[in-house]
Order: C-alpha cells, then structure tokens, then sequence
C-alpha cells in the first residue's frame, strides 16, 4: 500500500479546514497509508525585507528537509510548477506505484512558499494554479484531489 505523507509548514487553526482535512484522511484510508507531519513556521513581521524573507524561508525548509527521507518520492507545491488535471494526477500517482515508488510526500510551504533547498530536493513540482492559495486551505484542496484520483485509479465513481 502506498504511504503517502503531507508534510506542511504550520497548523490548521480554522475547524473548518481541521474537520474537512480530517474526513479526507479518514476517506484515504481505505486507498493509502496518510500521514499528515507539521513543522513549525516561523513569524514573519510585517513590512520584512527580502532577505528576513529569504531566512524564514531558509529555517522553515531546514525543518522541511529532515523530515524526508532519502527514498521518499518528493511532490513540492509550487505556483511554478507543472498544472495537472484530476485524471492527469491520478495517473502520474499511479505510475509511480507500478514504477515501485511506494513513498509520496507532498510538501506545502509556508506563506512564504518554499525555499530553493526544498525546491531542488524535489523530484516533481505540482502546481493547482497560477493563483496565491492559502498554505491551510491547500492542505484540504490537496487531499481532496488525491482521494479523487484514488477513486479515478480504481474506477469508481466521482464528482466531475
């Protein structure tokens, strides 16, 4: 069974998002084996210049890194990124199954985005949209969209 882990900069402080992330996780259960790892992030102040930017950046993708290990398969979420349909997404997870990638993490940066270190470890940047999302919101948008490409794996039947 595939481990997929969702490893993000930062806690969901709305119950919104904390309730719909948590039925997402409950409905992946069936599909793969979810883990959600959350790294602390950091304060940014406000008016900071680019280089208090850049060091935010930095230490939240120090914390980012430990977290992965070397066989994992590392999807960054990146406004740069390759833009994937539903189907198109489905697919790329489940030829990396038959590939025997058997370890997905999928990384959400901060509000920052991510940091080059985290970028150039990635073997794959996803993109959702060339629009800014909120990090919290992503989370839910992104189990969402891997719970739908399980079912779309499996043939069964999904909301178009």
């Amino acid at each position: 069974m595939t481990r997929i882990t969702i490893l993000t900069v930062g806690k969901i402080k709305e119950k919104y998002l904390r309730d719909g992330i948590a039925e997402y996780s409950k409905r992946l259960g069936k599909y793969c084996r979810l883990e959600i790892v959350e790294v602390t992030d950091e304060c940014t102040p406000d008016r900071a210049s680019a280089a208090e930017e850049g060091q935010i950046k930095r230490v939240e993708g120090e914390r980012l890194l430990r977290c992965i290990r070397d066989t994992d398969y590392v999807i960054a979420l990146a406004i740069d990124g390759t833009m994937l349909d539903s189907v198109e997404l489905s697919g790329k997870i489940e030829k990396l199954g038959v590939q025997g990638i058997n370890s997905l993490v999928f990384v959400i940066g901060g509000s920052l985005g991510l940091s080059d270190e985290v970028l150039r470890r990635a073997d794959y940047r996803l993109s959702f949209s060339r629009m800014t999302f909120p990090h919290q919101l992503m989370r839910l948008i992104l189990l969402e969209q891997i719970y739908r490409g399980f079912r779309i794996m499996r043939g069964e039947p999904y909301h178009k």
